[in-house]
């Protein structure tokens, strides 16, 4: 699986795409829908939440395991993608498009400190062994 350049990445298994009006969309990797299995539920932020950076915000479960999902960054949750709550598959299906939650950023300056794409595969690379 390739691993998109134009998102940012978390060592939590977060990926990150920086949106043109200065918010982000947040989501689960690739690696970690893989990790997970098959998604049976998923639990969103409330609209409006302040989130902290690396804070618990929502939950990813599936048939093995639940996973909590941490904010890749400081800010206000804007949005949600609602859709995910009756059909959670949909991370299964394209984890890069089923996006889990957007934030207005409240320190823009953390977005700097994620992985980029290379960065993410070393991780990957270096969990494998």
């Amino acid at each position: 699986m390739s691993i998109p350049t134009d998102l940012k990445y978390t060592n939590s298994h977060e990926w990150v795409k920086p949106e043109s009006d200065g918010t982000v969309t947040i989501g689960v990797t690739h690696h970690a829908q893989e990790l997970l299995g098959d998604m049976v539920f998923v639990e969103l932020p409330q609209v409006g939440r302040e989130l902290a950076q690396k804070e618990e915000c929502a939950v990813a479960e599936s048939v093995k395991a639940a996973a909590d999902v941490y904010a890749p960054i400081s800010g206000e949750v804007i949005a949600v993608n609602s859709d995910l709550e009756s059909e959670p598959e949909k991370i299964n299906q394209d984890s890069y498009n089923a996006w889990l939650f957007k934030l207005k950023p409240s320190n823009a300056a953390e977005l700097d400190g994620l992985l980029d794409a290379t960065g993410y595969q070393t991780l990957l690379e270096n969990e494998q062994h």
